[in-house]
């Protein structure tokens, strides 16, 4: 290689070093990424504590990441290269078999479970309800045959099992319930969560908690209200091959009152909000997606009340519950940081469930909460 296409060659690189630089700076800062779903880090404050403890460069390296040009190509091309070369994982993302898109788990913070388990006795003692507490297994633990020979993750099944010793709360055996029915169609290939198949399952596991009948699933009619879902998965993968996903519904949403609280005032709203199916946060369509509060009233008398504190796993449970109980609510304490403990007293609720995805809840910082 002669010194002057060398030099014109690193010429070249730091142009275009240089211009996407001056590109991504131009471009206004987006807060969400429809893609991804989730929110983009934002521009770290510059401040003595954040750079003596580390914390600025963390957060400047996830925001320049975050707000690169053409970020999702970008992850897009990493995916193809990956996959060019073998490899069988891309952003915490495993090319599992089947045409499936599996999480990777990392080992949690043994402390931090912990403190989550006091938080959760000190409601068990501290409110006038039965309280429940479920943990959702992921498609990498129920599908573990898909994932690549010796793709680590953490194992589930003993993190739960731990977890469910050490606390007071009657517990929901949802790993068995999911696991007995893992030859179907119990979690989106292309996304994280449930399908509303696997949501049923789990709906089982929780009435069997409870000393409640389920509604039997012969009895229910499937709907497939689309077939083009490509989920979190697909996204933050960067994996572009795979057919994307359907979305079926059991429960139909007629009779039911149900009342959002996007911004801590009431909204009515169905119990299926259609317009979702037409972006790409297609999951959303159970609900409307995320929010501090939402509540359901099934009409049903003479039938308990229940709580959720929850995430977006109980978004596609929801609409089976309301075959067993007057009232639903679901409580995200993502959003919300009102007092739980009174909420319950003040509606009269009969059973408090806690109830997770095992990635939320390892790294979830707001169980204090449950002590308010």
């Amino acid at each position: 290689m002669s010194k002057k296409f060398s030099i014109f060659l690193s010429a070249l690189f730091c142009a275009f070093i240089g211009g996407m630089l001056l590109v991504s700076c131009i471009l206004p800062d987006v807060d969400f990424s429809q893609l991804e779903n989730r929110k983009l880090q934002e521009l770290p404050k510059l401040t003595l504590r954040s750079v003596r403890e580390g914390e600025f460069m963390e957060d400047a390296e996830a925001y320049a990441a975050d707000h690169i040009a053409g970020r999702d190509l970008w992850v897009a091309l990493q995916a193809w290269c990956e996959r060019l070369t073998g490899k069988q994982e891309n952003n915490g993302v495993y090319f599992g078999a089947q045409e499936t898109l599996l999480n990777r788990l990392e080992e949690p913070d043994r402390d931090k479970l912990s403190k989550n388990m006091e938080y959760l006795d000190r409601l068990c003692s501290d409110v006038d309800a039965d309280v429940y507490f479920g943990l959702i297994p992921s498609s990498a633990a129920i599908w573990s045959d898909r994932l690549p020979a010796g793709a680590p993750t953490a194992n589930e099944k003993a993190v739960i099992d731990q977890l469910y010793r050490s606390t007071r709360a009657e517990t929901v055996d949802l790993y068995g319930a999911l696991d007995a029915h893992k030859g179907e169609d119990i979690y989106y290939r292309t996304d994280h969560h449930w399908t509303s198949l696997g949501a049923y399952y789990g709906y089982t596991a929780l009435m069997d908690a409870m000393g409640l009948e389920a509604v039997p699933l012969d009895s229910l009619t499937p709907v497939t209200v689309t077939e083009d879902f490509n989920g979190t998965s697909f996204s933050t993968s960067g994996v572009r091959w795979l057919p994307p996903d359907s979305i079926q519904t059991y429960i139909p949403g007629d009779g039911l009152k149900v009342t959002r609280y996007p911004d801590g005032s009431p909204v009515d709203s169905p119990l299926y909000v259609d317009s979702y199916l037409k972006v790409k946060d297609k999951y959303s369509y159970f609900l409307g997606g995320v929010q501090p509060l939402c509540t359901i009233e099934t009409g049903l008398e003479d039938a308990p009340k229940i709580l959720l504190v929850r995430d977006s796993y109980s978004d596609s449970l929801a609409p089976f519950l309301t075959k067993n109980f007057s009232e639903i609510h679901l409580w995200d304490l993502r959003w919300n940081n009102t007092s739980l403990q009174t909420y319950i007293a003040e509606h009269d609720i009969n059973d408090v469930v806690v109830l997770y995805s095992i990635s939320n809840y390892v790294g979830d910082t707001k169980q204090v909460l449950l002590t308010r």
